[in-house]
């Protein structure tokens, strides 16, 4: 596991009907944030095209890529020429009729490490991925680690984790990712508002979502970078979404070191693994868990 200080680079934008425009915007930004001094780089949930699951519409699918694919392989290159590591998350065609939400991580030369398939799927007013992504399954200590689960990567630069937009609000899925030895959970994103929300209840949701993204940090004594999207995304017959952005990086005391607004942004942040020994030396959670006692979590309900 690296000891040395790294930069990281979270890229918020909004996303372009089309995919080469998409791809393109995403490209030029990552090359920003290279210039910038970032060395792992983690881009938006489904970067390549507008958040598609506002209704459920079989044409769709047609939007998904294999891994490695045109746009990962895209992103392979890009990393291998600014000698970065780069998080893709794309809708993910797995077979006939499997697709996933997914993020493929691409070290500093190109080679892909592999690829997180999205575990908690959401299924709500405008957010209808249920339809379209099968969820990442689990596997067994020993198992084929390409049968995914919650997984932790060794890039050039540090070891990270990657879960997606909704799983941001399980502590299991931090907690057990953190467990893999992840010095820094990212959290690919594309979260808004319902418009006709957003007066009553905008920055109510937008603080909660902060909220327990910093829990996660402090909870695990790690550092949690968390990129999402932002612009107005119109659908017919619905009233569209409008997501956030947002975008923030927090340290493993859950102090926010970098933050977007609700405009593009390309945030850079230091990750240093001495704050994470310096964190679990003296908040010592992890120390302190009683694995023997939690049993009873893998329960459905207790009553």
């Amino acid at each position: 596991m690296a000891e040395a200080p790294f930069q990281i680079g979270l890229i918020q934008l909004p996303v372009p009907a089309e995919k080469e425009a998409a791809v393109g915007a995403h490209e030029r930004a990552v090359r920003d944030a290279a210039r910038q001094g970032a060395q792992v780089i983690c881009l938006q949930e489904l970067f390549d095209a507008p958040y598609f699951c506002k209704v459920s519409d079989a044409e769709r699918f047609d939007l998904a890529e294999p891994i490695p694919g045109p746009t990962v392989s895209r992103m392979q290159a890009l990393a291998r020429e600014l000698g970065v590591a780069i998080v893709v998350p794309i809708f993910e065609r797995r077979a006939a009729g499997v697709y996933h939400n997914s993020a493929a991580v691409v070290d500093a030369d190109g080679a892909l490490l592999g690829v997180y398939r999205k575990m908690h799927i959401p299924d709500d007013p405008l957010y209808y991925e249920k339809y379209y992504f099968t969820p990442g399954e689990i596997y067994q200590h020993g198992e084929s680690a390409e049968k995914t689960g919650f997984r932790a990567f060794d890039t050039k630069f540090g070891r990270i984790g990657v879960l997606i937009c909704w799983d941001q609000w399980y502590p299991e899925a931090a907690r057990i990712t953190a467990l893999m030895g992840a010095q820094v959970l990212f959290y690919p994103t594309a979260i808004g508002w319902h418009p006709k929300e957003k007066a009553e209840w905008g920055v109510a949701q937008a603080d909660a979502w902060r909220t327990i993204q910093r829990g996660h940090a402090i909870a695990n004594g790690v550092f949690v970078a968390a990129a999402n999207r932002v612009g107005f995304e119109a659908e017919p017959g619905t009233d569209g979404i409008e997501f956030f952005g947002h975008s923030f990086v927090s340290d493993p005391f859950g102090k926010v070191i970098a933050e977007a607004g609700t405009d593009p942004a390309i945030l850079v942040a230091e990750v240093d693994p001495k704050k994470i020994e310096y964190t679990r030396r003296n908040w010592p959670f992890l120390r302190d868990r009683r694995i023997d006692a939690y049993g009873p979590i893998l329960n459905r309900w207790l009553s």
